[in-house]
C-alpha cells in the first residue's frame, strides 16, 4: 500500500509519500506561501533530482493537485498514476478529548475536528482545508487523521486538570491536552527497542525541543504527563514563546501598555522566548554562536532555556519517581550538543553520566550518550511523526478494508 501523509498548515502543506512495503519514502516535499501568486513547490522525489516550482497556488486544493501532478510527472514523478495512493494520512494538532487514538475521516470526524477549533484556531482550520483538498481531488481514498493529543489521553485527572473553578472543565473543557504526542511516542518506543527492554518496565522522560518544545513523562509507555497545557503556550521556554509564566502577568501588563488580547497573546507566542530574551534570534544554533562570542543577553537565553529544562526533566522524575531514560529528538535536540551537555552535566544528583565524546557524534540513528557507569541512559534519537501517521493510516485503512 502507497501512502500519502499531509501536514497542512495555514500557508504551507508538507509531504511523504510512503511505500507501506517495506515503509520506505519515495518523495517528500514542501508546498510554501499558498494564498499567494509566488508560492513555492519544493518537491524531493528519493534518488531522483530535487525540483522547485514558483507559481500560484492560492488554496490547499491547488496546492494538493500541484503535488499530485509532481507524484505522476514522467521525470520527476514516482507514480504511474494517482491510483497508486491507497490512503492519506493527516496529521491534526487537537483532537480533544473526543479522539483518544487515531481515526478514519468521515462526517463525525470532520463535525468534531470543527468544534476543535477554538482549542486550535491555528492549526485544526488548516488541518481541515487539507483533509477536504484531499478528498476533492482523491475521491473515494479512505483518509485518517492523527492527532498531537492522543497519545497523552492516558494522563490521569491530577496531571490534566488545572486548579481553577471546577465549572471551567465541564463547560468547556479547560485542561491539560500537551502536544507533540505523536513524537513523543516514536521516540520512547524506539528507545525501548534500542535498549533491548520491554517499555512496559521503563520510566522515560522524553524532550522534543525544537523551535516548539515539549517534554513527556513516560511510565509503562503512556504518556502520564507532559509539558505543553491546554494550548501549545505553556511549559518550556520555546524559540518564540514564553512557556510558563505567573498568569497575572498578563492583565498587569495589558493594563500597563493598553494592550489588547490579540496583543498579549502575539507577544506571548510570537515575541517572546529564546527571540526576547537575546535580542537577535529564535534560532539556538545562532543563540549559540552569540553565546561562544561573548554576547551576553545570548549566553543568558541558552541558560535560562537550559535551566528551565532541567527543572522539568527533575520535576518528571519525581513525578515518576525515578527515570531510567532521558531521550534527546527534534532539532535541537538531536542537533545541538551544547544544550545536552550543559543539561547532563546538571543532573548528576539523578546519577547522569554523559560520555562527551559520544555526544559530539552526529547520526540519523539512535544512539547512547551517557557512559557505561551512568545510571540513567541517555539517548539521542531522531524522531519521525511521519512514519507514525503512516503507520497509523495503514493499520487502520487495511482493518476496515
Amino acid at each position: 500500500m502507497k501512502v500519502l501523509v499531509i501536514n497542512s498548515g495555514s500557508s504551507s502543506l508538507k509531504y511523504q509519500l510512503y511505500d507501506m512495503t517495506d515503509e520506505s519514502v519515495l518523495a517528500k516535499g514542501l508546498v510554501e506561501r499558498i494564498g499567494m501568486d509566488s508560492s513555492i513547490l519544493t518537491h524531493k522525489p528519493t534518488g531522483k533530482e530535487t525540483v522547485t516550482e514558483v507559481s500560484e497556488i492560492l488554496e490547499h486544493n491547488t496546492a494538493i493537485r500541484k503535488v499530485l501532478d509532481k507524484l505522476t510527472d514522467k521525470v520527476s514523478g514516482v507514480l504511474e498514476s494517482i491510483d497508486e495512493i491507497q490512503a492519506v494520512g493527516h496529521r491534526v494538532v487537537h483532537g480533544g478529548e473526543y479522539f483518544k487514538a487515531s481515526s478514519l475521516v468521515d462526517a463525525q470526524a470532520k463535525e468534531e475536528i470543527r468544534k476543535l477549533i477554538d482549542l486550535a484556531p491555528l492549526h485544526n482550520p488548516a488541518a481541515m482545508m487539507g483533509i477536504n483538498a484531499a478528498e476533492a481531488n482523491m475521491p473515494g481514498v479512505p483518509q485518517v487523521v492523527v492527532f498531537d493529543t492522543a497519545f497523552h489521553q492516558t494522563m490521569p485527572e491530577k496531571a490534566y486538570l488545572y486548579p481553577i473553578p471546577r465549572v471551567l472543565y465541564n463547560k468547556y473543557k479547560v485542561r491539560r491536552y500537551g502536544a507533540h504526542g505523536t513524537s513523543h511516542y516514536y521516540v520512547s518506543q524506539k528507545a525501548a527497542e534500542f535498549l533491548g527492554k520491554p517499555i512496559e518496565s521503563l520510566k522515560i522522560i522524553t524532550c522534543h525541543i525544537g523551535n516548539g518544545a515539549s517534554l513527556t513523562a513516560v511510565e509503562g509507555g503512556v504518556s502520564v504527563d507532559t509539558s505543553m497545557g491546554m494550548t501549545p503556550l505553556e511549559g518550556l521556554m520555546m524559540g518564540t514563546r514564553s512557556g510558563d509564566l505567573d498568569p497575572a502577568i498578563v492583565p498587569y501588563v495589558m493594563n500597563k501598555e493598553d494592550l489588547t488580547i490579540n496583543e498579549v497573546n502575539s507577544m506571548l507566542n510570537k515575541h517572546s522566548g529564546l527571540l526576547a530574551i537575546s535580542g537577535i534570534s529564535s534560532d539556538m544554533r545562532e543563540i549559540t554562536d552569540g553565546r561562544a562570542n561573548g554576547d551576553p543577553n545570548a549566553t543568558l537565553a541558552f541558560d535560562m532555556y537550559e535551566y528551565r529544562l532541567r527543572k522539568y526533566i527533575g520535576s518528571y522524575a519525581a513525578a515518576m519517581n525515578g527515570v531510567d531514560v532521558i531521550v534527546f529528538t527534534a532539532g535541537i535536540g538531536e542537533n545541538s550538543l551544547y544544550v545536552r551537555e550543559a543539561v547532563c552535566e546538571n543532573l548528576t544528583y539523578l546519577g547522569v553520566e554523559l560520555d562527551k565524546t559520544l555526544n559530539a557524534v552526529r547520526s540519523d540513528d539512535p544512539r547512547r550518550i551517557s557512559t557505561e557507569n551512568s545510571k540513567v541512559e541517555v539517548l539521542v534519537v531522531p524522531t519521525n511523526e511521519e512514519l507514525v501517521i503512516a503507520r497509523d493510516t495503514y493499520r487502520l485503512v487495511t482493518e476496515q478494508q
